[in-house]
């Protein structure tokens, strides 16, 4: 076993070797623009960048024909979001949304209540689940669409997309999902779930960084955010990036072969994790629910101490405390809040994300170093006999 354990695998993944192999041509062999119409080079790039789309669509049921590329879930969102908002401005100014979204949807509704528009947030329940009817509730004859995403970044909770998508249906309105972390973990069908929209990113399924895509049900008007030269059917204009579309194409691939067997080894070792945990320590609670969850997400708190220390303490393991884009953020995570935690709980969260090149041999030294860890930490100090109010204790003293 090799230190250190890379166990944030919500923040990214490390690229497959197989997928590595796939791109390599792409940067030096078959260097022509998929754009270039009249010789050879474009053509080859053309096709291989279609056989990527259809890999990519397959593993969410779509028709490759309704996907688009993008630099990454990121822009997809934002794609999604701004560009119906604007497409259906005549029809209606209301889009509804989660309270535990990630910011890549919550920053672009900020943006369009600044232009107009009008956005509901919808709290969710304590295990992380947003209820139906809570949406349903919510719809007006001015909503125009529905942004829930599929797999929430930080505690795993799968949303009941279906469901929520046929509510929306029901009332003339169109449903997106950001499926980021979902995608080549759980099964996915656009077309059985009714989801008009879905985001993707190569980097969580073991593909390459700055690449993604957004599926767009046939008939679904979107308006571009980015104009010149008309590339991807004009919904994002720009040179396409080849390597990258064939490692996120390979990628996809690789995940949909491999998905039954990945998801019930990576639901054991998850498991593994947490019941190693909870019979070494008290205090110890999940965060979200653990029946609908991704099989590799483990969200916890523990009880009197702070995450920091925790991620300072595990100085050999990758994890995280929150979502790595507002990891710099001393504020309590805004998700753990939405399911009803205090400021306390919320800072004392930590979040694993196993993956495929995980190992029991790695979740037996995690779970080690963790129990230890937490034993020593909450080993009794002078401070802690001193005083049992800290609030004028200098703040590296402070019990957390």
């Amino acid at each position: 076993m090799d230190l250190p354990i890379y166990m944030d695998g919500h923040a990214t993944t490390r690229v497959d070797p197989r997928v590595i192999e796939a791109m390599l041509p792409f940067f030096g062999e078959y260097y022509g623009n998929a754009a270039s119409r009249h010789h050879r080079f474009g053509w080859t790039v053309r096709d291989a960048v279609a056989d990527a789309r259809a890999e990519v669509a397959a593993l969410v049921g779509a028709p490759a024909r309704d996907l688009v590329f993008t630099s990454g879930a990121t822009e997809s969102n934002n794609l999604a979001v701004k560009g119906v908002a604007e497409a259906a401005r005549n029809r209606g100014n209301h889009i509804v949304t989660a309270r535990t979204e990630h910011r890549a949807i919550l920053d672009p509704c900020a943006r369009l209540e600044q232009q107009g528009m009008r956005v509901s947030y919808l709290s969710v329940g304590n295990d992380g689940v947003l209820d139906p009817a809570a949406l349903e509730a919510a719809i007006t004859p001015t909503t125009v669409l529905v942004t829930v995403m599929m797999a929430n970044n930080e505690i795993g909770v799968l949303q009941p997309i279906a469901a929520l998508a046929r509510l929306a249906r029901a009332r003339g309105v169109l449903l997106h999902t950001d499926a980021a972390q979902a995608a080549g973990k759980v099964p996915i069908d656009v077309e059985a779930d009714g989801i008009d929209l879905l985001s993707l990113t190569a980097h969580k399924l073991y593909g390459p960084k700055g690449v993604g895509a957004l599926f767009i049900r046939h008939g679904v008007a979107v308006a571009p955010l980015v104009d010149g030269g008309g590339h991807e059917g004009g919904l994002r204009s720009g040179t396409l990036n080849v390597p990258a579309i064939v490692g996120f194409g390979r990628a996809a691939a690789i995940c949909a072969d491999e998905m039954p067997g990945e998801a019930a080894r990576l639901s054991r070792l998850r498991d593994r994790l947490w019941d190693g945990i909870r019979r070494s320590l008290r205090g110890v609670t999940v965060n979200g629910s653990m029946r609908a969850r991704l099989p590799h997400n483990l969200n916890i708190s523990v009880d009197g101490l702070h995450g920091e220390q925790l991620l300072m303490g595990l100085d050999d393991v990758a994890v995280s405390s929150g979502a790595a884009c507002t990891s710099a953020s001393r504020e309590p995570s805004h998700v753990l809040r939405a399911l009803g935690l205090g400021d306390t709980r919320a800072r004392a969260s930590i979040r694993f994300g196993l993956g495929r090149f995980n190992t029991e041999a790695e979740v037996d030294y995690v779970i080690e170093k963790l129990c230890s860890l937490v034993t020593r930490l909450r080993a009794p100090t002078p401070v802690f006999d001193l005083a049992e109010d800290d609030r004028n204790l200098p703040p590296k003293w402070r019990v957390y």
